[in-house]
């Protein structure tokens, strides 16, 4: 019995191998997002940072969907009746695991899509490191149907990874899109036949998984701050924390993948990784 057993009500955690498989667990709302499951999914990743045998998060949704993003009755109307300090720490919570957790995690990520995917699902689909949907996972933000601009992180996830024009098509019209083309568009990094999705997401995560995890913290903190700074600041940054990597690795991968490359001969750039 695993120790996350029906410890969460709204979450449920799936220990493969070194894959934890994060599971939103509300299939009768289509795996709205509650307050409940925002409290949730933060105490879950914090969890699972710090769990050894977890080399791998997969966020995935229980039934035919990822998550139809906020719930619109727990989360928006029934907050809007609540004191204006109760409703900042419900909107807190949100971004917490959302973003500020997930997007910086000690791990890497994958989002594995298998079925609808609507509004503020946007901003943990985009947080995630990398994504695999169903073909026939339907994308769309709805918000502007209801009366509601896309809230929470959902229009920074788009302008960080889909162009300005689709961006704003969706945002604006409300239409939905695939899974081949969320692909098409940069959303995700492919799609496959839903059949094939959770085999595809595993293969994926074991090649994360077999990587040295210090160097591929380093290198994937680094490609997202330095989207965010100058040339010169990147710069800095990056080095600062080639060094960081190079200090804090237990296995001393840059020593070793050196002396592969350079005296033993034994390894060729970009057909694999240094022996660990």
């Amino acid at each position: 019995m695993s120790q996350y057993e029906g410890k969460w009500t709204t979450v449920r955690i799936e220990i493969e191998e070194s894959i934890a498989f994060v599971i939103f667990n509300r299939p009768e709302k289509r795996n709205a997002m509650s307050p409940t499951l925002n409290r949730e999914m933060r105490d879950v990743l914090e969890a699972l940072e710090i769990d050894e045998q977890v080399k791998v998060l997969v966020l995935t949704g229980a039934g035919e969907s990822w998550t139809a993003g906020m719930d619109l009755k727990e989360y928006f109307r029934e907050v809007d009746q609540s004191p204006e300090i109760v409703q900042e720490k419900i909107r807190r919570d949100a971004s917490t695991w959302q973003w500020k957790l997930l997007r910086m995690y000690a791990k890497p990520t994958i989002a594995m899509v298998n079925g609808w995917c609507f509004g503020g699902g946007f901003s943990p689909l985009v947080a995630c490191d990398l994504a695999i949907a169903s073909e026939t996972a339907v994308f769309g933000l709805s918000e502007i149907n209801w009366g509601i601009p896309p809230g929470n992180l959902v229009s920074k996830a788009l302008a960080d990874t889909v162009g300005h024009r689709k961006a704003l098509e969706y945002i604006m019209t409300g239409e939905t899109f695939t899974g081949l083309q969320a692909a098409e568009m940069g959303l995700v990094n492919r799609a496959v036949p839903l059949d094939k999705l959770r085999e595809e997401t595993i293969a994926l995560a074991h090649k994360l998984a077999a990587k040295n995890p210090v160097v591929l913290r380093a290198a994937k903190h680094g490609f997202k701050r330095c989207r965010e700074l100058t040339w010169e600041q990147s710069e800095d940054y990056l080095y600062a924390k080639l060094d960081q990597a190079t200090l804090r690795d237990p296995e001393h991968g840059r020593e070793k993948g050196l002396k592969q490359f350079l005296d033993e001969k034994s390894i060729k750039p970009g057909l694999e990784s240094y022996r660990r």
